[in-house]
């Protein structure tokens, strides 16, 4: 879920095209959904970070999804946060949406393919572009995942991310996330960059979860998006329905 205040203009042309395509994958699947199951998730974050770089400067989110999936593995999903990038852009909202398939692949193994469209309705500047994201789960506990998109951070140019995690629980309520990331950009910004997070949930009454997580990028992060990456902590209170 995207970054900051450094982002270029994109062809009309081919934002055009990135919608047509998400929104006709999402007719697919919900034209497929003959036994669809519905979800939800909420939070309320005191900072919005995605990638190792803050979202809204550091400030408080209110965020909310809401996903469709079909007993073939389809599914469509739309999720939102408030965001706060350069002034000039005016951007406000970010909203997320996603269509893809999710399956086991093999005992212990589970596959999410997607692709996921990051708008901004409320800006000035186009900063709408598209990311195909692949993620492999292992015993529901571990994951690798790979994105890779044409016009990286709504630039011309071709990046690719790559995430490495797990979760370690410590009980029936408390569970500990870690992740590292890779972030190539160089196409788009001459540099790539590392970042790392690690987080404790308290599952205290279901459906509600409270997070802390405390996040950490490299120096390449600190120039490529200075005051937004680096080392902060977020806490929040989610819940999933």
């Amino acid at each position: 879920m995207p970054l900051s205040s450094f982002f270029s203009r994109r062809q009309m042309l081919a934002r055009s095209a990135s919608s047509s395509l998400a929104a006709a994958l999402l007719l697919a699947a919900a034209s497929s959904a003959s036994a669809a199951t519905f979800s939800g998730s909420g939070a309320l974050t005191t900072d919005y970070v995605w990638r190792g770089a803050t979202q809204t400067q550091g400030d408080p989110a209110v965020q909310a999804g809401f996903k469709a999936a079909a007993d073939n593995g389809l599914y469509g999903a739309i999720w939102g946060s408030n965001v706060e990038f350069a002034p000039e852009t005016k951007a406000s909202s970010e909203i997320d949406v996603t269509v893809g398939w999710s399956g086991n692949v093999a005992e212990d193994w589970a596959l999410d393919i997607n692709l996921t469209h990051y708008r901004y309705p409320s800006t000035t500047v186009d900063l709408n572009w598209t990311e195909a994201i692949g993620t492999l789960t292992w015993k529901q506990h571990y994951w690798a995942q790979l994105g890779y998109s044409t016009e990286a951070l709504a630039t011309d140019e071709a990046g690719a991310y790559a995430q490495l995690g797990a979760k370690f629980p410590l009980g029936e309520q408390v569970r500990l996330e870690a992740a590292a990331g890779y972030y190539w950009l160089d196409d788009a910004y001459d540099d790539s960059y590392a970042h790392a997070q690690l987080g404790a949930v308290l599952a205290f009454k279901a459906p509600f979860e409270l997070r802390v997580t405390a996040h950490a990028t490299d120096s390449s992060a600190k120039t490529l998006f200075p005051g937004l990456a680096g080392s902060r902590v977020e806490a929040a209170l989610q819940a999933s329905f």
